[in-house]
């Protein structure tokens, strides 16, 4: 990407500062992992996003008058041979178009004077360990030289709530790194899919790593350069874990296998969850109800567009699950009544207890509120049926084209009274990423087969 989109961003946040204001923005720091190595380093989504730049121990320092300056790690010939190229703050402005450039040694010498005579600072909030506390140290020495006429910022604010909003319309640039991720991510879950089926009928013993490792050897063969987050192989009952990660249960004939997995590529997220039968055919329970939740992703799709809210893709979900729960007996009827009386008293959440989805992009859990900010002062109290909690409500937010989201309905039986056993240990979960749109959504994620005749046909292949 050419640096002039980072430069814009950096001016977009310039003009929100005011001309005497300040914004500091500190990369991810590196963790050890053990005694002599460190976590495979992924640096913050913040500071990447207006700088363009990987290397760990840099900061980005934006001021009101537009100018930027950033500080990294200087040239070291010695420690590139152990630890790789470095940029160095000389190549800094013309690489990264940023106005001025230092070594991270001189970080603590320089920030008073940058403070110095500003009325406002601001920096991401509760994000990085110890970065109120440093800010703190160094507004300190500003207030030491207030006798020799210097003035000392007066105000902090957090610069999250600029740049979440900036960061939730993603531009045609980012779409299309999102659309390339989503390719990658589908390959991924096509090639689990057969490697499952075929093993089986190889008669070999499949284990749920072997699917993670077939997840990762794609994307990597991809260019991805990582996993988006900790990829869940569930086999059988797992799936009824919603946070479960691949580990060594068997996959089995006759079971489902729940695959929530996604890459990351070029620092941007997809998700994407499918749930199949390890052999290649669903059982007619298992069917029964994966065509429920198929057919409640079908209405929270057709939910979602521009000047929808938030929530309207969860409702529609609702509204389905409900009715078929009912259908096919998860919920009594005689117990819990209508669907209405099952979404009022909320007796789905037995079944379904998240929501729908979620905001995606840097993050898999993207940043951005779900509130639409032209509604806050607009408060409703409600008693939440199953907790007795009295909960604040808002307006959801307004979806605006260029929002991008995920739709993942799904149930989840555990065996309890009343629940046909047919059912018990089955748990589906079906999920896809959405570019909002003006007149509906765009489905980046279906290179991989969501419909249950389309996936037995894939794995019989």
């Amino acid at each position: 990407m050419s640096n002039t989109l980072y430069a814009e961003r950096r001016a977009r946040v310039a003009a929100k500062l005011g001309r005497d204001g300040i914004a500091i923005v500190p990369t991810a720091p590196e963790r050890p992992r053990n005694r002599d190595s460190d976590f495979l380093f992924r640096h913050d989504s913040y500071f990447y996003y207006l700088t363009g730049f990987t290397e760990p121990n840099a900061w980005l320092v934006i001021t009101g008058d537009g100018r930027s300056t950033l500080f990294c790690a200087p040239k070291d010939l010695e420690r590139e041979i152990w630890d790789g190229y470095r940029l160095g703050p000389q190549a800094a402005p013309e690489v990264l178009g940023v106005q001025a450039a230092h070594s991270v040694a001189e970080l603590d010498t320089l920030m008073p004077r940058l403070l110095e005579n500003r009325d406002a600072v601001w920096y991401p909030f509760a994000i990085h360990d110890g970065l109120e506390s440093q800010v703190g140290g160094w507004l300190n020495r500003v207030r030491a030289r207030v006798r020799y006429g210097a003035l000392c910022p007066e105000e902090q604010h957090d610069l999250c709530a600029v740049l979440d909003e900036m960061r939730l319309i993603k531009d045609a640039h980012e779409q299309d790194i999102m659309r390339r991720a989503a390719r990658i991510s589908a390959r991924a879950h096509v090639r689990a899919m057969q490697l499952s089926a075929r093993m089986l009928r190889d008669g070999r013993d499949v284990r749920e790593y072997h699917l993670d490792a077939e997840l990762l050897h794609e994307f990597r063969m991809g260019g991805s350069q990582y996993p988006a987050y900790s990829s869940i192989v569930a086999a059988g009952a797992n799936a009824c874990v919603l946070h479960y990660r691949a580990d060594t249960a068997p996959v089995r004939a006759g079971e489902l296998v729940l695959i929530d997995a996604g890459c990351e590529l070029d620092s941007y997220a997809s998700d994407i969850t499918r749930t199949f039968p390890a052999d290649g055919r669903f059982t007619g329970p298992q069917r029964a109800l994966y065509d429920l939740v198929l057919a409640s992703q079908d209405a929270a799709v057709a939910a979602t567009r521009a000047g929808a809210r938030f929530n309207d893709p969860h409702d529609a979900t609702v509204k389905v699950l409900a009715q078929g729960m009912l259908d096919l007996g998860l919920l009594d009827r005689n117990k819990v009544g209508t669907a209405d009386d099952v979404i009022d008293t909320r007796a789905y959440f037995q079944f379904y207890m998240h929501r729908t989805g979620h905001w995606l992009g840097m993050d898999v859990h993207d940043c951005g509120s779900y509130v639409e900010p032209t509604q806050l002062g607009e408060v409703s109290e409600r008693k939440d049926p199953l907790s007795g909690e009295v909960i604040r409500n808002r307006p959801s937010r307004i979806l605006q084209p260029g929002m991008v989201l995920t739709i993942e309905p799904g149930l989840y039986v555990r065996p309890a009274e009343g629940v046909p056993e047919a059912f018990h240990h089955i748990g589906i979960r079906i999920e896809d990423d959405a570019i909002v749109t003006a007149d509906g959504c765009e489905l980046i994620t279906r290179d991989v087969p969501v419909r249950a005749d389309e996936i037995e046909a894939l794995m019989r292949g």
